[in-house]
This record gives structure tokens, sequence and C-alpha cells, in this order.
């Protein structure tokens, strides 16, 4: 998922419709979906004061960040006030041991980062049993790199059972194959997962773009991790794993990506997402893995990376009438109009949409171009084919060929690819929808990178989008101020669940999350 929020950068949820039986009874802390946001920030800020530094979500992730709040104890029980453990996100997570601990400890680290101190803090306070069994653990405090934080188990030692579930609630393995259960995801996350502060855009992803997300290679259904009310069957919380072949730095680890953690809004005060994450690590670790990459608005300890949203402007007029843009002073929207212009046409001879002759080469493009960076998924053929063929949309992928003296097959030389994540538009009287388009991944041989990337801007103009957005990573820093993208408000934080390697810059990151 992308995990910027729709355009005014902050994540609420929203649902006005749910069932009465679905809605615990008067007294369980059933909140609106504003106060609902609210009370989940600043349970989790006061919880954490002595823990770690928390940034607000700004740049709007997946609920991963936003709906950590405080926890469950093992078998789905409130820690209350009567005595009861009252278990931390934390607890869910296995974190290392910050290298810089002990010049802060001595009053020389004033200049870490807010993430380096949050890892600080958390450890320091024991708010994890994992921080105790850390992998490769070192007497100065700090820990080896590149290996795992908290030690693979056999299957033996791991907890057979699933998670228990507050009671009226259930699990339930999501089959997005099935048209039905498609749609009661499109469902819940249209009306609860990615807001922005006012209620005015809300993310809208369509069913098509759910099946490409949630079916790559080596799926599975048991991944598609939902909880349904026992009473009605209505589902009532999400949350995925796919699996990824991921590298960092020099070493490549099977791991799996998390994404569309979605609590109903009235649910939000039974605290499920902590156990969601918890019964979704527990199925992935009886599989053998270990690991995951996710990407938050939030500073949880530790990220690997920080990046940061850009925006290009397609459609300025209508963003400025929905509120996503405003005019400067002494500009005028025909001035803004014209700054924004693009050609008519691609300028990158013989580009093309990629087909599946394409794929062998493109593909090869790809895999040695995602070499050069120390976070990157490793793709198979078969994952390529999966996550970039075109799908009318969902995603859109280009490529330019050119054949080489006395062969007959094509060599792809560069690739385009944009994914599509339009937001439904609330309260407006003339618009309903902003249409979006996602820099995927992109690879300029042949051409400059800024002259494809102008290409990719026409492309997605040409395909109705009313802005394209871009993330600071690989090499598009090179692009970025010269085809007029703004810069965003929101950093994306890029995690590693249970793996230990020195943190990295954005140029240096190769992964784009959906």
């Amino acid at each position: 998922m992308s995990d910027e929020a729709p355009p005014k950068d902050e994540q609420v949820v929203g649902d006005a419709g749910a069932a009465d039986e679905d809605v615990p009874p008067p007294g369980q802390g059933v909140a609106s979906s504003k106060s609902s946001l609210s009370e989940a920030e600043s349970l989790l800020i006061d919880m954490m004061k002595r823990q770690a530094t928390v940034k607000a979500p700004s740049g709007g992730a997946d609920i991963l960040a936003a709906g950590r709040q405080l926890g469950k104890d093992d078998d789905g029980e409130d820690g209350g006030g009567d005595g009861k453990k009252k278990h931390a996100f934390w607890e869910t997570q296995p974190m290392k041991v910050n290298e810089s601990d002990q010049s802060d400890q001595s009053g020389s680290g004033s200049g870490s980062s807010s993430s380096k101190k949050a890892a600080k803090n958390a450890s320091k306070s024991g708010s994890t049993a994992a921080a105790d069994e850390v992998a490769g653990a070192l007497d100065d405090g700090t820990t080896m790199q590149h290996c795992p934080i908290v030690p693979n188990k056999p299957r033996e030692e791991l907890r057979q059972e699933p998670y228990n579930m507050p009671k009226g609630f259930e699990w339930s393995a999501i089959d997005v194959l099935d048209e039905t259960q498609r749609n009661e995801v499109y469902d819940l996350l249209t009306r609860n997962y990615v807001e922005d502060d006012d209620a005015q855009f809300r993310f809208d992803y369509s069913p098509p773009f759910l099946l490409w997300a949630l079916t790559p290679p080596g799926y599975s259904k048991d991944f598609h991790l939902g909880v349904r009310s026992s009473k009605s069957g209505k589902l009532m919380a999400f949350i995925t794993a796919v699996p990824a072949d991921v590298r960092a730095y020099e070493k490549s680890v099977p791991m799996v990506e998390i994404n569309f953690l979605c609590v109903h809004k009235k649910l939000r005060s039974k605290r499920l997402a902590p156990v969601l994450i918890k019964e979704i690590t527990r199925r992935v670790n009886l599989t053998g893995v270990f690991q995951a990459v996710y990407t938050a608005g939030v500073v949880l300890p530790v990220p690997v990376a920080s990046c940061r949203y850009y925006h290009r402007s397609l459609n300025p007029k209508k963003l400025v009438e929905i509120g996503f843009s405003r005019l400067a002073p002494r500009m005028t929207m025909a001035r803004m109009v014209k700054l924004y212009k693009l050609p008519e046409k691609p300028s990158t001879p013989g580009l093309r949409p990629m087909e599946p002759k394409d794929v062998p080469s493109a593909h090869k493009l790809l895999d040695e171009y995602l070499s050069k960076f120390k976070l990157c998924v490793k793709f198979s053929q078969d994952d390529f084919a999966h996550w970039l063929l075109p799908r009318k949309g969902v995603i859109n992928t280009y490529v330019a060929t050119k054949k080489k003296d006395g062969e007959d097959d094509e060599t792809v030389t560069d690739l385009i690819s944009f994914y599509h994540l339009p937001s439904t538009i609330t309260n407006h009287p003339k618009h309903n929808r902003l249409s979006a388009g996602y820099s995927y991944y992109n690879v300029a041989t042949s051409v400059d990178a800024e002259d494809l990337m102008r290409d990719a801007l026409i492309l997605a103009k040409n395909e109705g989008m009313d802005v394209f957005n871009a993330l600071n990573l690989m090499e598009n820093d090179s692009f970025l101020k010269e085809l007029k993208f703004g810069i965003g408000d929101g950093e994306l934080q890029y995690y590693l669940y249970n793996w230990a390697c020195p943190e990295m810059t954005p140029k240096d990151v190769g992964i784009v999350l959906l």
C-alpha cells in the first residue's frame, strides 16, 4: 500500500453504517470516528512517554502505524486497571538495542534522531520481552548486524493455537478470489481505512487492486486474516501478509510484506490491532518465516530508512477546487495551468505498454537496476510478471526496446510503471473522486531519467489522473525538482521486523510497498 494518506496527510477511520449487533453495548468504549483516533493517539503517546519518542502520523501510513494502541494479553482480555498486565505494541515487535545507547547515556547523544531515541528508551524500559533475547547481543549492549534480532525458532516451540478473540468475535481466513469476500474487504477498507483529518478524502482501493495486491505467487489465504462478528458474520477487521524475498544489504531473506491492517471504527476501543499483529506473526512464523517489511507514517523503534512523498500536479484546476492544492500569492489559475502543462505525447522512441513477451528482458533489466540499492525485493520472473504486467485501472507499465545486431528478440532498455490509487472526495458539490498515480519501478538506460519520468507524467495524465506521487527513494531525486514535484508534508518510515541492519538513506531504498 501506499503509506501516504489522502491529500491532507492524516489518517482517521470512518463508517457510520455498522449494524447495531456488531457494535459493543454502551459502556465498552465505542467512540466516534473523530474521537476514536484522537483517543488512540493520546493513549499511545501517554503510554510511551517514558519509552519512546512518537511522531504523530503525518504521511498517513497503513493503520499498522496509527492503530497500534494498548494491547491485550494473550487471551484477548483487556489490560485494565484491575492489576492485569498491559501489553504495549512493542511486545509484538522484536527491537534491536541501538548502537547509540552508550553515547546517549553519557550525555553525548543530543544529536541522535527520534527513531534512535525511541529504540533506546523502549529498550531501557524493558517494554518488550524480545529485547532480552536479542540474537548476537554483545557485551556493550549493541547487537550484531545482518541477522535476526530474536532467533528463529523451530515449529514445535511456537504457539500452535490462534490467539483468543474478545467475546463476540472470531477469526476468519478471507478468500479474495471469491468476489463476495473480496467486496467485503473493499467495503471495510473503503469505510474504515485511511482518511485525511477532515474526512474529506478517503483511499479507495478497488476490488481489482486488492486482487492484484494480495495474490502474488506463493500467497496464502491464511495470511488474509479477518475478524468477523460471531452474531452477524460481518467483517470487522483485517490484516494481510504476502511473501517477498527481500535483500537487506548483502543478505536475501524470505519475508512477508504486512499491509491493510484495518479495524472498524466502532471497535477501536476493543484494541483488536495488537491481537491481529500477533496472530498474523504467529501464522507466518509457523511457515518458517520470521522477518517482515512494512511502512508506517509514525516513528517506531527503529526505522531502517525514512522517505518522503512528493506530488506532481496533473490537473491543477481540480486540485485547487477540491482543496488538495491552493494558489500561491500572486499566482493565477491560468498561470498555474500553464506552469504544469505537459506535452501531449511521450518522447521516448518506441515506448509502448509492456506485454508478456517482454517479461524475461524487462525482469532482467529491473533485477540489475535494483542490485545497486541496499534494500530491495528479489523478484522471480513470475513475481515480476504478477506485479508489473499491465492491469486496467490497477497498474500501468511501459517499455522501450531495441534489437541487438544479429538477434530477432527485442531487448527492453527502459521501463516505466505506476499504479492507480484513487481517493473518494466527500461532501464536494462538483467532484467525488481524486485520481492519483503512484510511481512504482522505473529504469532508464537509453534516455535520461528526467525525460523518461516526464513521459510517465504524460502517460498518467492521459489516463485521466489528477496527481502523480513519488517517493524520494532509489534515484528519484534526480528528477523531482526538475519535473515540478512539490514536497509532501509527511515522512514514510521503512521497517524490517526482527532483522538487524544499519539504517540507510532514501537513495539506498529500492522497494515500493503498496
